[in-house]
Formats: C-alpha cells, sequence, structure tokens
C-alpha cells in the first residue's frame, strides 16, 4: 500500500476549536479596547480630574471593570463558526447584545439612587465595543474566510448517510470552514459518477493517493455497514500522518445543532446516548440555583403586571385567566403546566389533542401578541419554583400527543429523560411543531441540547431567547 509522504495539515488550516479560540482572543481585545476609550472619554467629561491613575482608582465602580465580560457572554451566540463567517448574522448579534445591555442597564438604572450610576462610561462602552467588535468581526471574516484557510474534506461513504450530509453541507445558509472535495467509496459502480452533486473520486486502495493529491485535510467517515479492511488501513494510516477524521453523526450535530435521529442505527440510544445524556451533580445544583433565583426575580416582575395582563385577557375573552394543561415533565411524571390563556374558551370542544399552528384561529388577538412577546410563559416560573421544569430544556409536551408521536418518531421518549425548559435549544432554533415532521426536527434539536447540555449553552440559550422577546420573534 502506498504511503502518505505529505499529509501533515498545514497551520493555516484552522479547525473549528481554532477558531473559536482566535474569535474569542480578538474579542476580548475589542472590549479591552473598548472600556480605555470610554474610560478615556469619561474622563474628558470629568468635572473634578483627568484621565489619570487617580480617576481609574477612584471614579469607576469595581463592577464597572466586569463589563467586558458581560459584553463576552452576550456575544456567545457568534462563537458558532458557521454563523461567525456571514456578515448578516455579525451585525443582527452584535446590534442585539447592545440593545440587551443597554435594556439591562436601564432597568438597574431607574431602579437605583439617582446620580450613583455612571451613564457617561456605561453608554461610552457599549458604543465603543459595539464598534470595535463589529471591525474587528468584519476583519476576521475578510480573513479567515478566505481559501486560504479552508480545509479540504473527503467523505467516507456515498450512501443515503454522507449523501444527505453532503446534501445539508452544500445547502446551508451559513460559512463553512472547508470545503467538499468529493467521496471514497468502495462500490465500483459508484466511482466516476456523482452524488449529490460531487464526484466518487474513488476507493479505499487508493485513498492515501487522492490525499495527497488533493491536499486533504479531514475524512469525514459516513459509512453505517462494513468496512473493508483496505479501506480501514487506509485511514489509520492518513491518521497517522495528520489528516484528522470525523463522524457523520459529529459533523451533522455541529453543522445543524441536531442529532441525524433517521440516520442512526436503532441501537443508537443503549450503545451512545445514555451514557452521553448524565450530567454532573455540580451542573445540576448550580442549574437549579439559577432556575430558583431567576424564578424568583420574574415572579416578583410578574406580580408588578398581573392585574393589567389579567384585565386584558379577561376583556378579551373572559375566564379563566390562568390555562391548566397536563404535560409530561422528567421519566414521564404528569404535572400542570400553568400559562395565561391565549386561546378562545373551549378551544377543544372534542377533547381531542392538536398541534399549536401559525395564524391558528383558536388564538385571540390579545393572545397572539402575547404568545409573540412570551409574556404568556411568565406562570411557568411557579412551575420552575416547585421543581416541575426548569428555565431551559426540551419543550413540556401533553400526554396525548407523546403517546402520538413515540409511534412515529424513531427516539422520541429519550426527551423525558431530563426536566422540561420554560425554553430550549429546540424552542429558540425552530417553530412551533405543527406535525409529525416538524416534531421529529425539534426532537433532533432536543436530543442535542441533552447531549451537549452545559451552563455555556443554558446562557446561549437564555440569552436567545431574550433576543427572541425583545425582537417578538415567537409564534
Amino acid at each position: 500500500m502506498a504511503e502518505v509522504n505529505n499529509t501533515k495539515r498545514p497551520f493555516w488550516r484552522l479547525t473549528s476549536k481554532e477558531r473559536q479560540f482566535i474569535l474569542v482572543l480578538g474579542d476580548s481585545l475589542a472590549t479591552v479596547v473598548a472600556l480605555f476609550v470610554a474610560l478615556y472619554f469619561w474622563a474628558q467629561k470629568d468635572q473634578w480630574m483627568d484621565f489619570s491613575w487617580q480617576f481609574l482608582r477612584e471614579r469607576p465602580p469595581d463592577w464597572y471593570y466586569l463589563l467586558p465580560i458581560i459584553w463576552l457572554i452576550l456575544l456567545v451566540e457568534l462563537y458558532d463558526v458557521r454563523r461567525a463567517g456571514r456578515v448578516q448574522d455579525t451585525f443582527q448579534v452584535t446590534a442585539i447584545s447592545a440593545a440587551v445591555m443597554s435594556i439591562l442597564y436601564a432597568f438597574i438604572f431607574f431602579l437605583s439612587e439617582p446620580h450613583t450610576l455612571p451613564r457617561r462610561g456605561v453608554a461610552g462602552f457599549i458604543a465603543a465595543a459595539t464598534v470595535l467588535t463589529l471591525l474587528w468581526r468584519l476583519l476576521y471574516i475578510r480573513v479567515f474566510t478566505a481559501k486560504l484557510f479552508m480545509r479540504r474534506v473527503l467523505i467516507i461513504g456515498a450512501g443515503r448517510s454522507g449523501s444527505t450530509l453532503a446534501g445539508i453541507m452544500q445547502k446551508g445558509k451559513w460559512v463553512l470552514p472547508y470545503i467538499l472535495v468529493g467521496f471514497i467509496d468502495d462500490d465500483r459502480t459508484k466511482i466516476g459518477k456523482k452524488v449529490a452533486g460531487l464526484p466518487v473520486i474513488g476507493g479505499g486502495r487508493n485513498l492515501l493517493k487522492i490525499i495527497n493529491k488533493e491536499h486533504i485535510s479531514d475524512l469525514i467517515f459516513s459509512i453505517s455497514g462494513e468496512i473493508k479492511p483496505a479501506m480501514y488501513k487506509a485511514i489509520l494510516a492518513a491518521v497517522e500522518n495528520g489528516v484528522e477524521v470525523t463522524t457523520m453523526p459529529n459533523v451533522h450535530e455541529d453543522l445543524l445543532g441536531r442529532v441525524p435521529i433517521f440516520l442512526l442505527e436503532d441501537e443508537w440510544i443503549i450503545r451512545s446516548f445514555v451514557d452521553q445524556a448524565y450530567s454532573s451533580s455540580s451542573y445540576e445544583a448550580i442549574k437549579r440555583l439559577l432556575d430558583i433565583v431567576i424564578a424568583l426575580v420574574g415572579l416578583i416582575i410578574l406580580l408588578l403586571f398581573f392585574p393589567l395582563i389579567s384585565l386584558v385577557v379577561f376583556m378579551n375573552g373572559g375566564f379563566p385567566i390562568i390555562f391548566r394543561q397536563k404535560r409530561l415533565g422528567k421519566s414521564g411524571r404528569c404535572f400542570e403546566l400553568l400559562k395565561f390563556r391565549t386561546m378562545i374558551r373551549d378551544a377543544e370542544k372534542d377533547g381531542k389533542a392538536r398541534f399549536a399552528v401559525e395564524n391558528d384561529e383558536r388564538v385571540t388577538r390579545v393572545g397572539r401578541f402575547m404568545r409573540r412577546s412570551h409574556l404568556d410563559e411568565l406562570p411557568q416560573l411557579i412551575n420552575v419554583l416547585r421543581g416541575e421544569l426548569s428555565l431551559v430544556g426540551p419543550r413540556a409536551e401533553r400526554p396525548e400527543l407523546i403517546n402520538q408521536l413515540q409511534k412515529k418518531i424513531p427516539f422520541y421518549r429519550a426527551r423525558l429523560l431530563i426536566k422540561p425548559g420554560v425554553t430550549g435549544w429546540a424552542q429558540i432554533n425552530y417553530r412551533y411543531a405543527t406535525n409529525v415532521k416538524e416534531s421529529a426536527i425539534k426532537l433532533e434539536f432536543d436530543l442535542y441540547y441533552i447531549k451537549h447540555r452545559n451552563l455555556l449553552l443554558d446562557i446561549l440559550i437564555l440569552i436567545r431567547t431574550l433576543g427572541a422577546v425583545f425582537g417578538f420573534r415567537g409564534l
């Protein structure tokens, strides 16, 4: 078998993790510079002292120096390398971050004692951070989406999973950090033909020669059946010489944030998913603490608006104000979900559970606004305090719908391995499911969250939920 002569990855062929590191480093530098720019202009307008060590020590409060950290947290969505390469997403997320930071500060400002918070300093930081972040991000897009930095990829296997993945990668609206060169497959009838618009270049016996000729940096393994010895040896030789190998499910998850349930074997949930679904006790404890703290703050806000919301709901359809409905929680336990009523009374007179649909005729005029603003979900904070819901998790579904869907969608009950949430990965990435096909897509998002959940992902989901609330992007 031919040996690989020159497969060492050039240093400029960056992995996703390396790109994320560059993004974090650039954003960190931009925010630190923004902080000093804001401090400088704040000092120029200060009537007591100029920009000096004395000013830095005496005028800004201690929490002011945490603003860069808050800004980086708000930008967390742009550390997805797919979105980081798009100008539209860059402007959108940066603008939302500036808006959220301004609204949060304004809320705190009006609740504080007069003349106790630095308006000029905070406004200067938000303005400087927005401009410098945009300049840095546009520079990143200009430089790091050039072909020089793209990774060259072969897909091993031109069957259903490989061709499906190739189609997804080519049709996506994102900017990918690599270039698809073609397929490798041992089926001789496929060699020389095109699959999903890409050529099947050869088989396992000439894989190493193709890697050298095409300057391949990555292989995506997408064979579900038996693998021939020649292919196996060639892949191992490629790995030894610096070519990176990734599996189809991992690439699918990285690209779409979804688990490809229809491309996985039946035993996957036992062989792989159950182990990955476990989380550490420290994560669960911190998450529960955050649930309680945020739910208590939210309920205080709810008490302020409850009389007004109740009056509007009553005038638009009478009682009941609070709608109660049975849902299934963790491990299939049943509980009563609380929401402000958004539909007409007796919306399901025949007692049959139905999917919510866009422009549902059962939704009242006020209810449509409440759904788009997510105000109808505020009473669910009581469910959070009770421990029936978490702030972040899969959507709590009705028992009748779960019984229907688990017969048609593989792995559907796996979403009951954790607590459902007020918001979640599926909710922020996809609209309400109105049929079985859309429910399957939402399940793929839910399973991705269950596999990868951590505090950073939870924070990202909460931030994107805030963006949906302020942008009225609910259904």
